[in-house]
């Protein structure tokens, strides 16, 4: 029924359609990975060609996509601007390639990037628990009146439910809250095929369904038209001086900067304010960037009300690499632990405004 579901998605509709059975797919999500998000399922399905590369060195990715002419992928962000760096794709036009973009929140940044080269790409949302296709971010045209820029911001939404998913958001006491694009909680879901419980651990599954609804641990808003917009994970909000900041917005926002090629925000502990927000960076060959650069960079926003001058990080590290998991997801919980070592010792690397 999950397949059903994801094949109605990539295959009806107009504005993203994304597979059909003159493709070449070619998944650069590991196979262990949810199954590779159960699209291998629909390909099959669909007699689709299929290329599966064993291993994802971004250099055999690129050499892949050029011989077997591939034209429909999917991955978490970090892979994608892997390949984008890669030295074979330097001078590539990848016209023709369409990608699903899950795993890590997608930003405007890689998106227009990709854009740029050729690429098409779509925002997705899900999770292990949901097999994994909850929702697809297809607009529209005719419907989704505005700029090319506010099309843009919906694009790289989590996006719309596909068939058979209800959403809501939902309060920690089980309150539903309006799908007015503004109140924040929790995505809870319904669908046939999510996960019951977990093996031979029953009060965590009872957790998963308390209230009757399928808890994803996102702060997410809804709005009319159906788009989820999810702001961060529980775990990974930031309280600082009594306000939520999410660090997802953060990185997208700080991902504009021009020296910016990869960053990855956190919440540290701060005597004074609860938590305040770190950034890693990674900047782009021969570019330089302090703390006090960010804050310029980011004061713009704070004037046009996208996020508070609190939210602004007051220290930074420049780094090579930022930790990753399995998967290619931002580690978040190794990010913290270097940063408290890194802080303990006193290095270097560290700016502070």
């Amino acid at each position: 029924m999950a397949a059903l579901a994801a094949a109605a998605t990539v295959g009806s509709l107009d504005s993203i359609r994304l597979m059909g059975t003159d493709d070449v797919y070619m998944p650069i999500t590991p196979m262990f990975h949810v199954h590779a998000w159960g699209l291998p399922y629909v390909a099959t399905m669909l007699g689709v060609k299929q290329v599966y590369p064993g291993r994802y060195d971004p250099e055999l990715l690129v050499d892949l996509w050029k011989r077997e002419k591939v034209t429909f992928s999917h991955c978490v962000p970090t892979i994608l601007q892997m390949i984008l760096n890669a030295k074979g794709a330097a001078g590539v036009d990848f016209g023709g390639w369409k990608l699903i973009i899950g795993g890590s929140a997608l930003n405007r940044s890689l998106y227009e990037a990709s854009k740029v080269r050729g690429i098409q790409l779509t925002a997705a949302y899900g999770m292990s628990e949901t097999c994994p296709l909850i929702s697809c971010a297809h607009i529209n045209e005719e419907l989704l009146a505005g700029s090319e820029d506010e099309r843009t911001t919906y694009r790289i939404k989590a996006g719309v439910p596909v068939p058979m998913v209800e959403t809501a958001i939902m309060t920690a006491d089980g309150r539903f809250l309006p799908h007015d694009g503004e109140a924040q909680g929790e995505l809870v879901l319904r669908a046939p095929w999510l996960t019951q419980g977990y093996y031979r651990e029953p009060q965590k599954g009872e957790e998963l369904w308390e209230h009757g609804w399928l808890h994803t641990g996102d702060v997410a808003t809804l709005d009319g038209m159906g788009f989820i917009d999810i702001r961060d994970r529980i775990k990974d909000v930031i309280k600082t001086g009594g306000e939520w900041i999410s660090s997802l917005e953060l990185e997208d926002l700080i991902s504009r900067h021009p020296a910016v090629r990869e960053v990855a925000v956190v919440g540290i502990a701060d005597p004074q304010w609860g938590e305040r927000p770190f950034a890693l960076l990674v900047l782009r060959e021969g570019a330089e960037l302090e703390a006090r650069g960010l804050k310029e960079h980011l004061k713009p926003f704070v004037e046009q009300g996208h996020i508070n001058k609190w939210a602004i990080p007051t220290q930074i590290a420049l780094v090579t690499d930022i930790p990753k998991t399995s998967v290619g997801k931002l580690d978040k919980k190794r990010i913290r632990l270097d940063i408290a070592q890194w802080q303990a010792a006193g290095s270097a690397f560290l700016s502070t405004l």
